[in-house]
């Protein structure tokens, strides 16, 4: 097993790898920009080291900087965490390249699925559906309409080399869609290095439903079911669920076969999460594979009983599946996670600043992730998540009440926070029948704005 860990992240994912990694009786080292230099899971580490000032490009981003930590303190692991350098097949590369264990899929598999239709192409020529779209666009505009009058609009542009719902752009004529591919091809390139975009037709009111599954590195892969993800604003995912309500069990069970059976066929290893739109009579059509932890992870966590730090810990040393998982895995209950976000509840704009006071809940059920204490400063550096509180129950109902009294228990002073929306949320009557899409976020927050100026008025 690694003897000592490199946690090259921030945060609550900082914190909770920290964590399972002292369950593994790992040594770990923690590192920090400026701007992060008093959060208090850095305590959780056996070594801490500066990394830079707050500027992510020069922190968290600099990969020089990362390295030379891994040398000095002669780690033999790095964990990613999400976000970041997690999907940078590169930096991975250059992880091994120093004798380290990257924790996390080899390079190549970070490489093929990172670019978005290469990922579409692996798993189309291994029976994955895929809704109507397009290849690569090149820089011809009667070629990029030619795809979009064939695909049907309206059609969404969108990157091929990044995630995070940046540069994703609708288009329902010629004209919006020739915008869209500018703008969309400038932030790509901007955010991510690479203008490659491609088209896929735009379902206008899905289900975002992905399958979780871990691998080991002698071609054995399973599993951990499904996770609801469909509320979401600007593409970013805000509350999550698993299993998926409303669906029939044999379908979900069905999809989450087919994923297994194709990512053993390509012998991926370690973990991974694969993501699909459903649109009832399409299906579950591929959108994208991540190859890292994801944010969502501790709600598959509740419901299963599986460790997914750990066992992705285990499964990057070179442990078979086998005595990593156990045998059978079933569905125990039902797990909501809310992210918390330090950010305008209406207008989605970040709101940093100091959390002068911060309370979360206990008790049986919940379980909040975080890498913030009360004192601590939520700055405009970063992605501005506070915390995920997840609660775990019985069944979905008792979910959400449980949810509902644990966000009103819940003290954020000193910055703004997303918890009125997450409120409304549960309090809305297509969501607490499961009658859920990806446009139910935005109604929320119309319905919201509503009762505000009726309230001002």
């Amino acid at each position: 097993m690694f003897d000592k860990v490199l946690v090259a992240n921030r945060g609550a994912v900082a914190a909770r790898v920290l964590r399972a990694l002292k369950q593994l009786g790992i040594r770990t080292v923690a590192v920090y920009s400026e701007a992060d230099r008093d959060l208090p899971y850095l305590a959780w580490a056996d070594e801490t080291r500066a990394i830079g000032p707050a500027d992510a490009r020069a922190s968290y981003l600099n990969q020089d900087a990362l390295l030379a930590v891994l040398a000095e303190t002669r780690a033999d692991g790095l964990h990613p965490g999400y976000g970041f350098l997690a999907e940078n097949a590169g930096f991975a590369r250059r992880v091994a390249a120093q004798g380290a264990g990257f924790i996390g899929p080899g390079a190549d598999w970070i490489e093929a699925m990172g670019h978005k239709t290469r990922a579409r192409d692996l798993m189309a020529a291994r029976g994955m559906p895929l809704g109507p779209s397009s290849g690569l666009l090149d820089d011809d505009d009667e070629a990029s309409l030619a795809a979009a009058r064939r695909i049907g609009y309206p059609v969404l542009v969108k990157p091929a080399g990044g995630g995070g719902g940046i540069g994703m752009l609708a288009a329902h004529d010629d004209a919006q869609l020739l915008a869209a591919v500018a703008q969309a091809r400038s932030l790509s390139q901007r955010s991510f290095g690479c203008a490659d975009l491609y088209l896929e037709r735009l379902v206008e009111r899905p289900r975002h439903i992905e399958f979780q599954v871990l691998a080991d590195r002698h071609g054995n892969v399973r599993h951990l079911y499904e996770r609801e993800c469909s509320v979401q604003r600007r593409h970013q995912k805000v509350v999550e669920e698993a299993s998926a309500p409303g669906l029939p069990r044999a379908a979900l069970d069905a999809a989450a076969d087919r994923v297994t059976r194709i990512l053993a066929d390509m012998r991926y290893d370690v973990i991974g999460t694969v993501e699909t739109l459903y649109d009832g009579a399409g299906g579950f059509n591929f959108l994208e594979m991540n190859t890292r932890l994801q944010v969502e992870h501790a709600v598959t966590e509740a419901v299963t009983g599986i460790d997914l730090v750990q066992a992705q810990v285990r499964l990057a040393w070179g442990e078979r599946l086998d005595a990593v998982l156990p045998s059978s895995i079933g569905l125990n209950g039902h797990a909501i996670e809310a992210r918390i976000y330090a950010e305008d509840p209406l207008r989605f704009l970040p709101s940093p600043g100091p959390l002068a006071r911060l309370e979360w809940p206990s008790g049986p059920g919940i379980r909040v992730e975080t890498g913030y204490a009360q004192g601590s400063r939520v700055t405009p550096y970063y992605d501005p998540m506070i915390a995920k509180l997840i609660v775990h129950a019985e069944d979905r109902p008792r979910a959400l009440a449980a949810l509902e009294e644990a966000l009103r228990a819940t003290v954020v002073e000193g910055v703004k926070t997303n918890i009125p929306f997450v409120l409304a949320l549960l309090r809305n009557e297509r969501f607490v029948n499961a009658d859920i899409d990806t446009g139910l976020a935005a109604e929320v927050v119309r319905d919201m704005k509503t009762a505000a100026a009726a309230n001002a008025a």
